[in-house]
């Protein structure tokens, strides 16, 4: 299925237009016969996940990245930009070139579902760790296959308490709704589903669609310290999100998630089929 393989393995891109397989990819797939993240899986690359917790970078905006000729060419590690660190060992590419005022700039982005689902599992195990991610996986698929959103409510809800305390006593992270959002898009990233941040649409901007199993999944996230009680899915009505997914004929589920700012987790979850 050349489709498949291109949608695992291909992508990488530096100044041309033709986009580059992994070879080490390849060759391991057509040896297994399985399509797995082989290279991902050379080595776990604690230093750069050390270094993303580190500087707070969120899942979200790995895959639209920008950066400029010098920071893609330092090889100090220890003062080196996060997005010329990703290119350089390989877990962004190059998705094409910004003229800003007249400077060019690099949009980088992930080149794969190998790198995408790969790196989003591992930034996962770093928040909760390994034995509450498998267990946290196989609640979230069976949830979403059964479009259980009570299952799905709690589940979230397990992962949010789970994450150490000592995580936000540096920075005020949690007080944005860009906090949660990235820690929900790592969830389905990790699991290679079809994930949408930034939706536009004539209305606005949807915080995250997700397609899975021939469902669409439009998710808005709110902190309630600062927007009203049923905020969150009151957005997804008035601003038609599920407009622009109509025409696929898939069943759309608009989830409205509100988080508090002070217990660190999830306040309300509302779910509704449109």
């Amino acid at each position: 299925d050349r489709d498949e393989i291109r949608h695992w393995y291909n992508g990488y891109r530096w100044l041309g237009t033709e986009k580059v397989y992994n070879p080490f990819d390849i060759l391991l797939l057509f040896d297994a016969r399985k399509f797995k993240a082989w290279w991902f899986e050379t080595g776990t690359p604690t230093f750069l996940l050390d270094t993303l917790v580190s500087r707070g970078v969120s899942a979200v905006a790995l895959d639209d990245m920008l950066s400029s000729d010098e920071l893609l060419s330092t090889f100090d590690v220890d003062d080196i930009a996060a997005e010329a660190l990703l290119f350089q060992t390989g877990y962004l590419t190059i998705q094409g070139e910004v003229d800003l005022g007249g400077e060019s700039f690099y949009r980088l982005g992930y080149p794969n579902r190998e790198v995408r689902q790969s790196l989003n599992e591992h930034l996962l195990r770093r928040l909760q760790g390994a034995s509450r991610q498998v267990a946290h996986n196989i609640g979230l698929r069976k949830a979403l296959l059964a479009n259980d959103f009570p299952g799905l409510e709690a589940l979230f809800k397990a992962l949010f308490a789970s994450i150490p305390y000592q995580w936000h006593t540096k920075n005020d992270i949690a007080d944005y709704e860009g906090y949660y959002a990235s820690v929900f898009y790592s969830c389905f990233a990790a699991l290679g589903m079809e994930v949408t941040v930034e939706d536009s649409t004539s209305r606005g901007r949807l915080d995250m669609a997700v397609v899975f199993n021939d469902h669409v999944y439009l998710f808005e996230f709110k902190v309630v310290e600062s927007q009203p009680e049923g905020e969150a899915l009151a957005q997804l009505r008035t601003r038609g999100y599920a407009d622009k997914h109509r025409a696929s004929g898939r069943p759309i589920h608009l989830i409205g998630v509100e988080f508090s700012k002070e217990t660190r987790n999830v306040a309300a979850f509302e779910a509704a089929t449109v």
